[in-house]
């Protein structure tokens, strides 16, 4: 059994984990490796997008919210292969921004051509069943 000053330690660096960002050339992978563990908020956009900087905004400003639902953001900037990848594996555009809700079982549950409020994302979320089981385990 870890003290409790080191449990609370190892609780809080995993939150802090699951609130790094993820750059576009991992992104395909971490896609298979977030599944189940966490939610992705994808930006994809072209380098430059004010959309992008709006949704990375958001996101900042939300950051506890997106802790206590596993949100992680992913991004696919730009027109490299890396980014390229994720938008077919997404089916969404070759250019233009899209800002993509994924669920830890690894579908698109909202997709939008506009930077998504925190809000909506986190009311998308809260009707998941998963996240409902997940708040009532947190509540015991």
């Amino acid at each position: 059994m870890l003290p409790s000053s080191l449990l609370a330690g190892a609780v809080l660096a995993g939150a802090l984990l699951l609130a790094v960002s993820v750059p576009a050339e991992a992104a395909v992978s971490d896609l298979d490796r977030y599944r189940w563990k966490s939610r992705l908020l994808v930006i994809a956009a072209e380098a430059g997008d004010p959309r992008a900087a709006a949704q990375e905004a958001i996101a900042a400003a939300a950051g506890r919210g997106m802790r206590e639902r596993d949100l992680v953001v992913v991004r696919a900037i730009g027109e490299g292969r890396e980014a390229a990848a994720l938008r077919r594996r997404l089916g969404l555009p070759a250019t233009g921004f899209r800002a993509v809700l994924v669920g830890k079982d690894g579908g698109a549950k909202l997709d939008a051509a506009e930077p998504i409020p925190a809000e909506t994302l986190f009311s998308t979320i809260d009707a998941m069943p998963m996240r409902r089981e997940e708040a009532a385990g947190r509540r015991n």
